[in-house]
């Protein structure tokens, strides 16, 4: 069993990513016992079977819309977002609007290639677990969610940005 970051703390992962393997379908694709991600086609080509079973996140790929999930948001314990490359900042926005506009209050996962430099912003956009990269280490990685003291625009985690935020003395007008 591997490790992830769960809210800020370093917890063991009871959840099993399911891909699809050359060759199959979401008709055909063998969904284990446990607590399972699926892919959105697979959520969606088997969603009333999936439903019942009620130990079932889904996970959404870069180029696929927050939106497809919207009836389901509040019944699902866990969504995803693949991070396919270290560049690619699609997920931010796919986090953003699952939080921001459909309302989703459950754990958010970044998933894929997920490094220490992207968690501080990721948190921001409303993620609260991270798979991080295996080759990398999880406990250097955590420490990215506190390299900065400060944000300055808002967003998910802090919704005015600094300048609102500060006091600043008031100064006498000049004569």
């Amino acid at each position: 069993m591997r490790n992830i970051i769960k809210d800020r703390q370093i917890v063991a992962d009871d959840w099993q990513i399911i891909k699809l393997a050359e060759g199959e379908t979401t008709e055909s694709v063998a969904l284990p016992e446990g607590r399972i991600i699926v892919p959105l086609a697979v959520w969606q080509a088997r969603r009333e079977t999936l439903l019942s079973r009620g130990n079932v996140g889904v996970w959404l790929a870069s180029d696929e819309r927050p939106e497809a999930l919207k009836e389901d948001v509040a019944t699902l314990p866990v969504i995803a977002v693949d991070f396919p490359k270290f560049a690619d900042g699609r997920g931010y926005s796919i986090a953003y609007n699952l939080r921001a506009r459909l309302g989703y209050t459950g754990e958010l996962r970044a998933i894929g290639d997920v490094l220490r430099d992207q968690l501080f912003y990721m948190q921001r956009v409303g993620f609260n677990a991270f798979a991080t990269r295996e080759d990398r280490s999880i406990e250097d990685a955590l420490k990215g969610l506190t390299d900065f003291s400060e944000a300055y625009q808002a967003s998910w985690d802090q919704k005015m940005p600094l300048f609102r935020r500060a006091q600043r003395p008031v100064q006498a007008a000049e004569q």
